[in-house]
């Protein structure tokens, strides 16, 4: 029995440690992020090389310190893809961001709407995805007419 437990400890330290080195690295992306200036969740776990993480990077925060003098406040959820939103539950709590947002020149709607493309951030050494060709939702590409002809046939009748 103890031979299992303290392999249990040690796997729980590894755990443990994982975690805290995904913080750091979550952390760090924060830090990065200038006043004035928002990021996503998503985003931000995306720097750290977390891709998908975007419930990690909250729980980090939610986990951190005021020791670990982080600009929190500049971290929001996303609500599409040019807006991101204060994801505070906690009246009290998004009130606090709002405040800190505002002070630092970060319009923000009357529902907590922030315009991405305006006050988003992004990293200059972060890599710029390319938009894939057609039309994103798995169409096939199109065939050409049978007739050989290089034009399409016309829908209409003449």
């Amino acid at each position: 029995m103890p031979r299992k437990r303290a392999a249990r400890e040690m796997e729980d330290d590894d755990l443990t440690a994982h975690v805290r080195a995904l913080y750091r690295r979550i952390y760090a992306v924060i830090r990065k992020v200038p006043r004035s200036r928002v990021a996503t969740y998503g985003q931000v776990a995306e720097l750290a090389g977390i891709p998908g993480g975007g419930r990690i990077a909250g729980a980090s925060l939610k986990v951190s310190k005021p020791t670990d003098q982080l600009p929190w406040q500049r971290i929001v959820g996303k609500a599409s893809k040019t807006r991101g939103k204060i994801a505070i539950h906690d009246p009290v709590g998004a009130a606090i961001q709002r405040q800190l947002l505002e002070d630092e020149g970060v319009a923000i709607s009357e529902v907590g709407l922030i315009d991405l493309g305006v006050y988003g951030w992004l990293p200059v050494d972060a890599p710029i995805k390319k938009p894939r060709a057609g039309s994103g939702r798995g169409a096939s590409p199109r065939r050409q007419p049978r007739s050989g002809s290089k034009r399409r046939a016309s829908s209409s009748r003449r």
